[in-house]
Order: structure tokens, then C-alpha cells, then sequence
């Protein structure tokens, strides 16, 4: 896989259903946007953090529809 300028590489998860801004911090501190019936987390700063993202949607059952990684904010 291709490394990004600066070797830095960023991903956001998208998951069915509309969380709100309180599980924010449980996750991990990252933003969360709703697009209609779904909820984009990210951006997620690097691989571990990726992880550890993917554990909370698990944990909290919820049903995972994408994981990509996406151009850094410069």
C-alpha cells in the first residue's frame, strides 16, 4: 500500500444507525457525522487508532458498512 505524503495515513469508518455526539469520547475523541441513516467516524488519525475504533463498533454491536482511508487534512 502506497504511503501518503508524509507517510501519514488517515481513515474514517462508516457504521449503520445515528450515534450522537455523546459517544464521541468513548470512541476515542473522534468526530462523528451523520449522513442520513449512518454515522462516519473520523477522521482516524493512524493505523493503531483504526483498531482501536473498530473494537468500540464491535463492542457496541453496532453494523459496520465501510472502512476506508482517505486523503489527510494538510
Amino acid at each position: 500500500m502506497r504511503e501518503t505524503a508524509g507517510g501519514r495515513r488517515v481513515y474514517e469508518v462508516r457504521v449503520e444507525g445515528a450515534l450522537d455526539d455523546q459517544w464521541a469520547a468513548w470512541i476515542g475523541g473522534v468526530a462523528l457525522t451523520r449522513v442520513g441513516g449512518h454515522t462516519v467516524i473520523g477522521p482516524i488519525s493512524d493505523e493503531s487508532a483504526l483498531h482501536a475504533v473498530l473494537a468500540k463498533v464491535r463492542d457496541l454491536g453496532l453494523r459496520l458498512d465501510s472502512v476506508r482511508r482517505v486523503e489527510p487534512d494538510s
